[in-house]
């Protein structure tokens, strides 16, 4: 079935455009003021606005290994419902992809389940351990990049000998960065105001930016392309930009929650648990200029689902992960465009430009034959951030109860609507009028 899209305003050639999309068997085939409607399904968006879907490169799909938390099906549902068309997932399963044999496990997974494109990292390490390196020549082929996310690579020399082999397979390495050396025993906030004034473990901000100094030196040595992990330290943007002016391939991402939140927005509530965790006022502020200057290339959520019952024990005693997928652009919106903090463009893109041509994956622009990849967004919609409607299995988010002013209204992947749920356009040309302050829960065009 010929789709077009009409009645929006539409991202294209660095701004927004009054033109109709036609799509068919997956593409993109024109973009143009005025299309010719004859068998075509008219899907009209009045007061919408049409982009490229957005891509989350840090997420957590739990599956195989951890389904209790999240499943490939619901996770990239949650995807859907955010906006996203494509994710690159961790590798923290069980097993670990570190093996084109257990990599193979995780694609099937992603094959029977998933509804947007996803895009599975290999692990650095054998089981990411930090010492035998992964069979990363097998699986170079089918991932994105390495990463041993959720453990930093402690040996300086292991490193060293994983960036030699990434470079020479053309992949980069994506590093979370942490030196175990200098965390202090049961931390759980940063080490800030909050945790002085209540008596707890904080995370020293140097356990971050150290790591990413030494990788960046081994970057210099090795020539291999670089991408740090959920940067949450002003040294750490100092760090990469220096990298950058340098000339050296070093790129970042950063999550709605570091730009968002700072410690003195902390609870003691287990929605607030995550590593690294939310740092000061000086550091989201460091982040917002990364942002703004192009240190920071990606929003990236860290999207990582646990059960209710794992997230109830507090800041002390809660596991280490919130979910955002559904939640990161009506955020980011609301909070840094609305405020005048941040342009829309330097949003979108960090989500749907800049993943892309760092990672390599296709589509990112609104143009004839790209893959029919699109997100459809109100920004003119009043709600509130309501973990319990999430499609994700995860409920933990920090902006739980935040009122926002923007939605996802649609999203398509290979020309398919995969949000909202059960949405289908009628094969007869019946037209279908949505309305970008009327976002659907679903039913026939």
């Amino acid at each position: 079935m010929r789709l077009l899209l009409t009645g929006g305003s539409v991202l294209c050639g660095g701004g927004f455009q009054p033109l109709e999309i036609a799509v068919s068997e997956g593409r993109i085939v024109s973009v143009s003021p005025r299309l010719p409607r004859e068998g075509a399904s008219v899907i009209e968006l009045h007061h919408c606005f049409i982009v490229p879907g957005f891509v989350d490169v840090h997420v957590h799909l739990r599956e195989p290994g951890f389904s209790y938390k999240e499943t490939v099906a619901s996770g990239t549902a949650a995807a859907a419902a955010g906006g996203y068309t494509a994710l690159c997932a961790m590798p923290n399963l069980d097993p670990a992809p570190d093996s084109l044999e257990h990599l193979n496990q995780e694609l099937e997974a992603v094959r029977r389940g998933a509804l947007v494109h996803v895009y599975p990292y290999g692990a650095i390490t054998r089981g990411e351990k930090g010492e035998a390196l992964a069979d990363l020549a097998d699986l170079a082929p089918h991932v994105p990049g390495f990463s041993d996310d959720g453990r930093g690579v402690q040996s300086g020399d292991r490193m060293r000998a994983a960036m030699l082999l990434a470079k020479k397979l053309d992949r980069p390495i994506v590093a979370h960065c942490e030196d175990e050396s200098l965390l202090t025993k049961g931390w759980c906030v940063h080490d800030g105001g909050y945790a002085k004034k209540h008596g707890l473990p904080g995370n020293d901000p140097a356990s971050e930016w150290r790591q990413v100094e030494r990788d960046i030196r081994l970057v210099r040595e090795t020539g291999c392309r670089y991408h740090v992990c959920h940067v949450s330290t002003k040294e750490s943007v100092a760090l990469v930009r220096a990298a950058k002016a340098e000339g050296l391939p070093v790129t970042c991402e950063t999550g709605p929650h570091y730009l968002v939140l700072c410690d003195g927005d902390l609870e003691d509530h287990g929605r607030f648990k995550m590593n690294p965790p939310i740092r000061s006022a000086a550091d989201r502020d460091a982040l917002v200029e990364g942002l703004l200057d192009g240190t920071v290339d990606c929003i990236a959520t860290d999207h990582a689902p646990h059960s209710a019952e794992e997230k109830s024990r507090g800041l002390r005693g809660s596991l280490n992960g919130v979910v955002g997928l559904e939640c990161a652009f009506p955020v980011l919106y609301t909070e840094l465009v609305k405020t005048g903090k941040v342009p829309l463009e330097t949003i979108l893109n960090a989500l749907c430009v800049n993943p892309r041509k760092i990672f390599r994956l296709p589509g990112g622009r609104i143009e004839a034959g790209q893959p029919a990849d699109l997100t459809v967004l109100s920004l003119d919609h009043e709600g509130v951030v309501d973990p319990a409607g999430f499609r994700s299995l995860g409920r933990a988010t920090p902006f739980e109860g935040r009122r926002v002013d923007a939605a996802v209204v649609m999203t398509f992947v290979d020309g398919r609507i995969v949000f909202p749920e059960g949405l289908e356009p009628s094969p007869n040309g019946t037209i279908g009028v949505i309305r970008g302050y009327d976002r659907p829960e679903g039913g026939t065009l």
